[in-house]
């Protein structure tokens, strides 16, 4: 079977929601909420047609099974997040002490509300139906959004950053907001992850106290889970680090989980990702590689095979129909490795 990334539609609103319906919770870019995936899709479909960047925007992609036309699986992009919402984070830091009279120096780590990532780029929501978890179709998806960046630069910040979902505990909750955040505003883990997906993060401030909290006075559980992905997410935080991105002490202010960063020039796959223009579509072998043509709604990614010929490059024909690309076609390409 062969699959491609596009962009989303409007009419992919009930593939989505029955695929957030599966997430399990704690998935704030991919809330099982109608409304608020509409919204998405509007805001996508706005950023889309805008040929100018607009600053704050949100593009979703789909994975899409070329033969039966279902979507399979989804991932975002925010050109610059923290625009409509101040968007926070937990900076892990420490303070070190000294008390002369008892001759001994005390280190506390404390965790510190911050806006430091606010107009960074975001790569998140990344779902992939647990039907399709082979094939490398979660890698597709994941590096499909670098190509995406690569062709569209200017729209996206110098920095770039990824969320992954923290410790989710069998009944749904998170031991970090338990044993901190939840404890400040009378909700369950469910509830405020939900607030969130809808509204954003502004009733964090507004409720929640600006001074350090000290690690020390959450509960063991609670201590556990800072910067620990959830045990589904370890793959994802594995492909981010191969990407060049790095946990810097910046985590979740619902579930913990860490939150990775990098320089978007940097980033693996766009560094090494290359514009070529095809000069002929055939079988005859090539290297593995993610191809992508097509800008904004146009934008389509498959796996093919290309190889390296004068004055360009050829594709397989199974990419070439998977993307719709021709001879003299331009297309970006980085190797699957």
């Amino acid at each position: 079977m062969t699959f491609r990334i596009r962009a989303a539609r409007p009419d992919d609103l009930q593939a989505l929601y029955e695929m957030a319906k599966l997430t399990g919770g704690g998935f704030t870019n991919l809330p099982p909420d109608r409304s608020a995936l509409t919204i998405k899709l509007e805001r996508s479909q706005a950023a889309l047609a805008a040929i100018d960047p607009q600053g704050d925007e949100l593009f979703v992609l789909v994975l899409e099974n070329v033969a039966t036309k279902e979507v399979r699986g989804t991932c975002q992009l925010f050109t610059h997040v923290g625009q409509r919402y101040p968007f926070y984070s937990y900076r892990l830091g420490n303070l070190t002490q000294h008390s002369a009279a008892l001759s001994r120096t005390f280190r506390a780590d404390m965790l510190s509300l911050a806006t430091d990532l606010e107009g960074s780029s975001e790569v998140g929501g990344l779902f992939l139906h647990p039907g399709e978890r082979a094939g490398g179709l979660g890698m597709l998806l994941a590096r499909s959004r670098y190509l995406f960046i690569a062709q569209h630069r200017a729209r996206f910040a110098d920095r770039i950053l990824a969320e992954l979902r923290g410790v989710i505990d069998e009944a749904g909750g998170s031991p970090f907001w338990d044993g901190l955040a939840g404890r400040f505003f009378g909700m369950n883990f469910q509830d405020a992850d939900q607030f969130n997906a809808v509204h954003g993060h502004q009733f964090i401030a507004d409720l929640f106290p600006k001074h350090p909290i000290y690690t020390a006075m959450l509960s063991e559980t609670a201590r556990a889970a800072i910067g620990l992905p959830h045990p589904s997410g370890r793959a994802a935080m594995r492909m981010l680090e191969h990407e060049g991105f790095a946990y810097e002490n910046y985590v979740d202010i619902f579930d913990g989980g860490p939150t990775m960063t990098a320089k978007t020039d940097q980033v693996r796959s766009i560094r090494e990702a290359k514009t070529d223009r095809i000069i002929a579509v055939d079988d005859d072998g090539g290297d593995q590689a993610l191809v992508s043509v097509g800008l904004l709604g146009d934008f389509r990614c498959a796996y093919g095979c290309v190889r390296q010929v004068a004055g360009g490059i050829t594709i397989d024909r199974a990419c070439a129909a998977a993307i719709g690309a021709k001879p003299d076609d331009v297309v970006v390409h980085v190797g699957r490795a």
